[in-house]
């Protein structure tokens, strides 16, 4: 199960744009870089819309097929725990293990002390290559960060070894995500918790810690670029230094869960990933649903009837599509435009303002939240909404393989294309 060295996650709530999203990624390859595609869906998504992970399967090996892709990909059970994880097993080879909701829950003090006791070398001065500096752990330091962390990574084990005993050591690909919390990992913590990993026997391929600064659905980072870099370049030499001393496998790496468009720190990673000669896995996954909604504005008639009728109901459910995702939104209810307005846009305003483009005067970032959380809409309207696709496939589909090549793929891994 080799994932490669850059792995690109790629959602699509609908299940209409692998080829489009595979396209991309041919794109890719013939200008000489090699990424393996990664179709994520999570399990909230698939309650929303009534879809089922077999979909997901369907959809991938259906593009691949078409394409005569021949190298690896794979379908992610994204952000799954022991209560859905059953749904997922049939359909994935890639497991995302969301143990989030477990940190900070007091571990047994006596798992703590052996904990502290196997790792003791831990404890006194510890140089990381690629880190400036020196970091001083006591031991009271090394017990507490193990009392905070411990029982995420229990949760981790115990959901690992319930895949494994259904589909077998080695079938899968294994990510732990620590992302949706509250306070980014220090070095040291993340140090720590690779540690634990490596003692639950986990062969995590790619772990996605905190980042600093905020990860807003469908817009750009908001935060202080120099500080992530740091920081990225930071976890990116603890995970070098991690393999060698626990034996985790010799390809593992960061996952970004980017919440689509982190744009500005796109240059900041490559810029890494050079420097360490390091992968990465990225996922943005709701940027092909906005693109699809773009892609039925510009084509005119029913597709920006479509549009704005998704605008609308959305506009006017605000608070019930917004729930779900509260911490990770910052919409301004006063900048959003009203219905009547839209009514009277043509299609390439109406695109111009969905579109993730900062240069363009008409772009609008709360606009944009508002739609990307909106998919329940589109969803509700069942084969009216699918059927559109299909009618509209080629203006939608070049939007999206544009879309992930031209915004995505080429910052991230391509030099002089930020």
């Amino acid at each position: 199960m080799q994932l490669g060295k850059y792995s690109f996650g790629v959602g699509d709530r609908f299940g209409r744009q692998g080829k489009a999203q595979l396209k991309a990624v041919l794109q890719a390859r013939a200008a000489g870089l090699d990424i393996t595609p990664v179709w994520n869906k999570s399990h909230r998504e698939h309650s929303i819309i009534g879809t089922r992970p077999a979909d997901v399967r369907r959809e991938a090996d259906a593009a691949v097929a078409a394409a005569n892709w021949d190298q690896p990909y794979f379908v992610d059970a994204d952000h799954i725990g022991m209560g859905n994880v059953d749904q997922f097993l049939d359909a994935s080879d890639f497991f995302t293990l969301d143990v989030a909701d477990f940190i900070g829950r007091p571990a047994d003090e006596g798992l703590v002390s052996a904990f502290a006791a196997q790792h003791r070398d831990l404890v006194g001065t510890l140089t990381i290559e690629g880190i400036d500096g020196a970091f001083e752990v006591s031991r009271k330091d090394l017990q507490s960060i193990a009392s905070k962390y411990l029982g995420a990574i229990a949760e981790a084990g115990r959901i690992y070894r319930h895949i494994e005993a259904n589909k077998g050591a080695g079938s899968f690909v294994t990510e732990v995500s620590m992302d949706e919390t509250d306070a980014p990992q220090t070095p040291i913590e993340m140090l720590i918790i690779l540690a634990a990993i490596a003692d639950e026997g986990i062969p995590v391929r790619t772990i996605a810690p905190k980042f600093t600064g905020r990860f807003n659905k469908g817009v750009d980072y908001v935060g202080d670029v120099q500080a992530f870099a740091q920081e990225f370049e930071e976890d990116v030499a603890v995970l070098a230094f991690a393999v060698k001393e626990y034996g985790l496998p010799a390809d593992l790496k960061l996952s970004v869960h980017s919440g689509s468009d982190k744009f500005s720190i796109y240059g900041p990673i490559r810029e890494a990933l050079k420097k360490f000669d390091a992968g990465v896995h990225i996922k943005t996954a709701g940027t092909t649903w906005l693109e699809e909604l773009i892609g039925l504005a510009s084509a005119g008639g029913e597709g920006l009837v479509i549009a704005k009728e998704v605008y609308a109901q959305a506009l006017a459910r605000i608070d019930e599509l917004c729930g779900p995702y509260a911490t990770v939104i910052d919409i301004d209810p006063g900048a959003l435009p009203g219905t009547a307005e839209v009514d009277t846009w043509d299609g390439e305003t109406f695109a111009s303002t969905l579109r993730h483009d900062q240069a363009c005067a008409l772009y609008n970032p709360s606009f944009r939240q508002l739609l990307h959380v909106g998919y329940k809409v589109a969803a509700e309207m069942g084969p009216r909404f699918l059927e559109a696709l299909g009618t509209y496939e080629e203006t939608v589909a070049g939007h999206v393989t544009a879309n992930i090549y031209d915004r995505h793929v080429r910052p991230l891994f391509q030099e002089g294309s930020a």
